[in-house]
């Protein structure tokens, strides 16, 4: 079995703020950038000693830091709006793509995919002297939908 290099997992983020989604590649100047899977453990001994675990779900996040402003970026304008705006609930619902580049594409530019719903919470915004930096978390809602995405495009398109 091969090891694959980092960059074969690509993520994208639903940047827009309307309902025509405007997918944006993660990871441009981010060296680490990991999916906590967060599970809800459950454990329970019994009179004989037994202990028995299982779990029950998971609470995925995913921070994504540092995440310098781009004035030419979509997601840069919406995360600064969020940040000018106090934007709250349903204004920060988004959806991720997590794209199989280690997959043999479909026309070329195709690859199979995994969309799942998703909240973004700006942490901070400000930064140091490197630049204008607004770093972020995704929280993942488990509500998935599997498919493929087309890199070139930007385009999800659902399993049938």
């Amino acid at each position: 079995m091969a090891e694959l290099e980092r960059k074969y997992l690509g993520h994208y983020v639903d940047a827009s703020t309307t309902n025509t989604p405007d997918y944006e590649m993660l990871g441009d100047g981010i060296e680490e950038m990991s999916i906590e899977m967060g599970a809800n453990v459950q454990k329970t001994r019994d009179i004989t000693g037994k202990t028995k675990t299982f779990i029950d779900g998971y609470e995925k996040s995913q921070s994504v830091e540092p995440y310098k402003a781009d004035s030419n970026s979509n997601m840069f304008k919406r995360l600064q709006d969020i940040a000018d705006e106090n934007k709250v609930l349903d204004d920060l619902n988004t959806t991720v793509i997590d794209v199989h580049l280690w997959e043999t594409p479909t026309n070329n530019t195709t690859y199979p995919a995994i969309r799942e719903n998703a909240v973004i919470e700006l942490t901070s915004y400000g930064g140091d002297t490197s630049g204008y930096q607004l770093p972020f978390t995704l929280h993942r809602t488990g509500v998935i939908t599997k498919g493929t995405f087309d890199v070139t495009n930007r385009t999800f398109t659902p399993e049938d």
